[in-house]
Protein backbone atom coordinates (compact mmCIF):
# COMPACT_ATOMS: atom_id res chain seq x y z
CA UNK A 1 0.00 0.00 0.00
CA UNK A 2 1.39 3.83 -0.85
CA UNK A 3 -0.12 6.74 1.53
CA UNK A 4 -0.44 9.01 -1.22
CA UNK A 5 -1.31 13.15 -1.48
CA UNK A 6 -0.69 15.59 -3.86
CA UNK A 7 1.16 19.05 -2.50
CA UNK A 8 2.30 22.48 -3.72
CA UNK A 9 5.91 22.78 -1.77
CA UNK A 10 6.56 26.63 -1.28
CA UNK A 11 9.83 28.54 -2.49
CA UNK A 12 13.17 28.04 0.16
CA UNK A 13 12.22 31.95 1.30
CA UNK A 14 8.71 30.70 2.28
CA UNK A 15 9.43 28.17 3.62
CA UNK A 16 11.90 30.18 5.88
CA UNK A 17 9.53 32.12 6.79
CA UNK A 18 7.67 29.89 8.28
CA UNK A 19 10.68 27.88 10.08
CA UNK A 20 11.27 31.71 11.89
CA UNK A 21 7.57 31.53 13.26
CA UNK A 22 8.56 28.21 14.92
CA UNK A 23 8.73 28.81 18.54
CA UNK A 24 6.60 29.67 21.03
CA UNK A 25 4.53 26.81 21.76
CA UNK A 26 5.98 24.56 24.38
CA UNK A 27 4.89 20.65 23.37
CA UNK A 28 4.43 21.15 19.68
CA UNK A 29 5.96 19.24 17.34
CA UNK A 30 7.06 21.57 15.00
CA UNK A 31 7.51 20.34 11.22
CA UNK A 32 11.00 20.52 9.42
CA UNK A 33 11.61 22.06 5.94
CA UNK A 34 11.11 18.79 4.47
CA UNK A 35 7.59 18.41 5.84
CA UNK A 36 6.38 21.90 4.69
CA UNK A 37 3.80 21.54 1.79
CA UNK A 38 0.75 22.74 0.79
CA UNK A 39 -2.08 19.95 0.34
CA UNK A 40 -4.36 20.04 -2.63
CA UNK A 41 -5.52 16.32 -2.37
CA UNK A 42 -5.07 13.95 0.37
CA UNK A 43 -5.49 10.76 -0.92
CA UNK A 44 -4.16 7.94 1.56
CA UNK A 45 -3.53 4.25 1.30
CA UNK A 46 -4.11 2.64 -2.14
CA UNK A 47 -2.81 -0.05 -4.44
CA UNK A 48 0.33 0.13 -6.07
CA UNK A 49 -1.88 -0.07 -9.64
CA UNK A 50 -3.92 3.00 -8.45
CA UNK A 51 -0.92 5.33 -7.48
CA UNK A 52 0.67 4.43 -11.04
CA UNK A 53 -2.96 5.15 -12.71
CA UNK A 54 -3.07 8.30 -10.25
CA UNK A 55 0.46 9.53 -11.49
CA UNK A 56 -0.30 9.24 -15.15
CA UNK A 57 -3.78 10.82 -14.83
CA UNK A 58 -2.11 13.90 -13.38
CA UNK A 59 -0.25 14.26 -16.49
CA UNK A 60 -3.39 15.53 -17.60
CA UNK A 61 -3.79 18.46 -15.22
CA UNK A 62 -3.69 21.90 -16.72
CA UNK A 63 -3.91 25.54 -15.33
CA UNK A 64 -3.02 28.52 -15.08
CA UNK A 65 0.05 29.46 -13.15
CA UNK A 66 -1.27 31.60 -10.41
CA UNK A 67 0.82 33.86 -7.02
CA UNK A 68 -0.46 32.87 -3.63
CA UNK A 69 1.13 34.50 -0.60
CA UNK A 70 0.79 33.49 3.16
CA UNK A 71 -2.14 35.01 5.12
CA UNK A 72 -2.30 34.81 9.22
CA UNK A 73 -2.24 31.83 10.70
CA UNK A 74 -4.93 29.13 12.02
CA UNK A 75 -5.37 26.34 14.23
CA UNK A 76 -7.42 22.83 13.42
CA UNK A 77 -9.15 21.67 16.60
CA UNK A 78 -10.21 18.34 18.03
CA UNK A 79 -11.97 17.24 20.74
CA UNK A 80 -11.68 21.25 22.67
CA UNK A 81 -7.62 20.98 22.04
CA UNK A 82 -5.48 22.71 19.02
CA UNK A 83 -4.60 19.55 17.07
CA UNK A 84 -2.09 21.42 14.72
CA UNK A 85 -1.25 24.81 13.66
CA UNK A 86 -1.31 26.75 10.36
CA UNK A 87 0.09 29.28 7.78
CA UNK A 88 -2.92 30.28 5.75
CA UNK A 89 -2.74 31.48 1.89
CA UNK A 90 -4.43 33.71 -0.07
CA UNK A 91 -6.20 33.61 -2.74
CA UNK A 92 -7.85 31.01 -2.08
CA UNK A 93 -9.71 30.05 -4.94
CA UNK A 94 -6.53 29.09 -7.57
CA UNK A 95 -5.99 26.54 -5.24
CA UNK A 96 -9.29 25.41 -4.83
CA UNK A 97 -9.94 25.22 -8.25
CA UNK A 98 -6.53 22.89 -8.37
CA UNK A 99 -8.47 20.85 -5.66
CA UNK A 100 -11.75 20.22 -7.53
CA UNK A 101 -9.56 18.97 -10.48
CA UNK A 102 -7.19 16.62 -7.85
CA UNK A 103 -10.48 14.86 -6.21
CA UNK A 104 -12.64 14.44 -9.69
CA UNK A 105 -9.03 12.40 -10.70
CA UNK A 106 -9.48 10.43 -7.59
CA UNK A 107 -13.10 9.87 -8.36
CA UNK A 108 -12.45 8.82 -11.57
CA UNK A 109 -10.17 6.39 -10.18
CA UNK A 110 -13.25 4.68 -7.58
CA UNK A 111 -11.97 6.55 -4.33
CA UNK A 112 -14.10 8.52 -2.45
CA UNK A 113 -14.82 12.42 -2.93
CA UNK A 114 -13.23 14.75 -0.18
CA UNK A 115 -15.70 14.53 2.50
CA UNK A 116 -14.40 17.57 4.66
CA UNK A 117 -14.15 21.61 2.94
CA UNK A 118 -10.96 22.15 1.94
CA UNK A 119 -8.96 24.66 3.69
CA UNK A 120 -5.45 25.66 1.55
CA UNK A 121 -2.80 25.73 4.28
CA UNK A 122 0.49 24.79 5.15
CA UNK A 123 0.84 22.85 8.21
CA UNK A 124 3.65 23.87 10.87
CA UNK A 125 3.06 22.02 13.89
CA UNK A 126 1.43 19.44 15.33
CA UNK A 127 -0.64 19.17 18.64
CA UNK A 128 -0.95 16.77 21.62
CA UNK A 129 -2.31 16.33 24.96
CA UNK A 130 0.77 18.15 26.49
CA UNK A 131 0.88 21.35 23.99
CA UNK A 132 1.04 24.12 25.81
CA UNK A 133 -2.28 27.00 24.83
CA UNK A 134 -1.74 28.16 21.62
CA UNK A 135 -3.49 31.51 21.83
CA UNK A 136 -0.26 33.46 22.21
CA UNK A 137 1.40 32.40 18.89
CA UNK A 138 -1.83 32.84 17.25
CA UNK A 139 -2.07 36.63 18.37
CA UNK A 140 1.91 37.22 18.07
CA UNK A 141 1.44 35.57 14.34
CA UNK A 142 -2.45 36.84 13.12
CA UNK A 143 -0.59 39.33 10.62
CA UNK A 144 1.48 37.02 9.02
CA UNK A 145 1.98 37.75 5.19
CA UNK A 146 4.65 37.26 2.32
CA UNK A 147 5.38 38.57 -1.16
CA UNK A 148 3.30 36.39 -3.49
CA UNK A 149 5.06 33.29 -5.11
CA UNK A 150 4.05 31.54 -8.40
CA UNK A 151 2.32 28.47 -8.38
CA UNK A 152 3.49 26.33 -12.03
CA UNK A 153 3.04 23.14 -10.70
CA UNK A 154 2.33 20.17 -7.78
CA UNK A 155 3.56 17.23 -6.79
CA UNK A 156 3.08 13.55 -6.07
CA UNK A 157 4.42 12.79 -2.48
CA UNK A 158 3.82 9.43 -0.67
CA UNK A 159 4.28 9.59 3.13
CA UNK A 160 5.66 7.61 5.47
CA UNK A 161 4.76 7.48 9.05
CA UNK A 162 6.99 6.32 12.24
CA UNK A 163 7.69 8.22 15.40
CA UNK A 164 10.01 11.16 14.68
CA UNK A 165 6.86 12.32 11.75
CA UNK A 166 6.09 11.87 8.39
CA UNK A 167 8.62 11.55 6.10
CA UNK A 168 7.41 12.97 2.83
CA UNK A 169 9.41 11.29 -0.89
CA UNK A 170 8.18 13.16 -4.16
CA UNK A 171 7.61 10.73 -6.44
CA UNK A 172 6.45 13.27 -9.71
CA UNK A 173 6.29 16.41 -10.23
CA UNK A 174 4.01 18.32 -12.81
CA UNK A 175 4.19 19.61 -15.58
CA UNK A 176 7.30 17.25 -15.95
Amino acid sequence: MHRLFVAIRPPLFIRSRLLGLMEGVSGARWQNDDQLHLTLRFIGEVERHIAEDLADLLRSVRFSPFSIELAGVGRFEKNGRADSLWAGVQPREPLAALHRKMDHLCVTLGLKPEARAYLPHITIARCGRSTAPTDPFMERNAGLTSVPFAVEGFSLYESHLGGEGAIYNRIAHYPD
